[in-house]
């Protein structure tokens, strides 16, 4: 099975040319800077983003001031782009965790695109369905299965998003991953790499061993691939017709991106997560 991640974004290559159409002209692509927060929770949602690369998390903020992931997002999915099926404010907050770039849009121009065009629609409903699997997921496996188990499955999300099996990932955001203290993390490390599911531990750097690592997950893992995977079928997304070119794609980004370049742009930095 391939586990490298795709050029681009995913959600966006599985629209037709002509319902992509509506939103390309409308895209800016900027840098997602590790640790910005995107967006926080009960914030109104100024923008949607479509991460070509890095890595987003979903957390929550707890009273205490820890926080707690509950989902990632790659650039198999998007940010931001649950406020269109109800209420403009984000209930969750969204923090870069691996350093990237995304192609950014206003709301309003998304929802504008989303009333023209019958396939994105369609694909907000998938992503909507994958992320809810995710959390359900998350919380099951967070009461069930021991920390090197979780941490494993953690490392393998992260490593079907990302390039090499080098992962940028510092004790906090690992902390953060299972909801414990980096005193514990380090435990959990330490026991994966006694196992040779991780080579090394660098500062602010992970080297794995993809096979060990599988085999020190729990079953969470292949039971969310899979049952995500059932979700996010292609042929869900792009509805019956001729088959387009992806140079139809590349066309439409090409046009915007010459555009963008007369346009300048303010990266997707934000505040600072507080504590990270």
């Amino acid at each position: 099975m391939e586990h490298r991640a795709r050029v681009g974004n995913r959600l966006l290559a599985g629209l037709p040319p002509a319902d992509l159409k509506f939103l390309v002209p409308h895209f800016r692509m900027v840098p997602l800077e590790r640790d910005a927060v995107l967006m926080r929770s009960g914030d109104v949602v100024e923008k949607i983003y479509f991460p070509l690369s890095g890595l987003i998390a979903f957390i929550m903020d707890m009273p205490s001031g820890q926080t707690v992931a509950t989902a990632l997002v790659g650039n198999e999915g998007a940010v931001g782009i649950l406020s269109t099926l109800g209420p403009s404010r984000s209930p969750m907050t969204a923090v870069v965790r691996v350093a990237g770039t995304t192609l950014q849009i206003s709301p309003t121009r998304f929802q504008a695109a989303l009333d023209r065009s019958s396939a994105l629609n369609g694909a907000v409903q998938i992503l909507s369905r994958a992320l809810m699997a995710q959390f359900q997921h998350v919380a099951a496996c967070n009461a069930l299965h021991s920390v090197e188990a979780r941490l494993a499955r953690w490392l393998l999300h992260v490593h079907d998003r990302l390039d090499g099996d080098t992962l940028p990932l510092t004790q906090e955001t690992l902390a953060e991953f299972l909801g414990v203290r980096r005193t514990t993390v380090t435990h959990a490390v330490c026991k994966l790499r006694d196992s040779g599911a991780v080579r090394s531990n660098r500062r602010s750097f992970i080297e794995i061993d993809r096979p060990r690592l599988e085999a020190a997950a729990c079953e969470c893992y292949q039971l969310m691939r899979r049952r995500i995977g059932r979700i996010v079928l292609p042929e869900e997304m792009t509805p019956p017709g001729p088959v387009r070119h992806p140079r139809d794609r590349a066309a439409l980004f090409a046009e915007a991106e010459e555009v963008h370049r007369r346009t300048p742009s303010q990266g997707a930095t934000g505040p600072r997560s507080r504590g990270h």
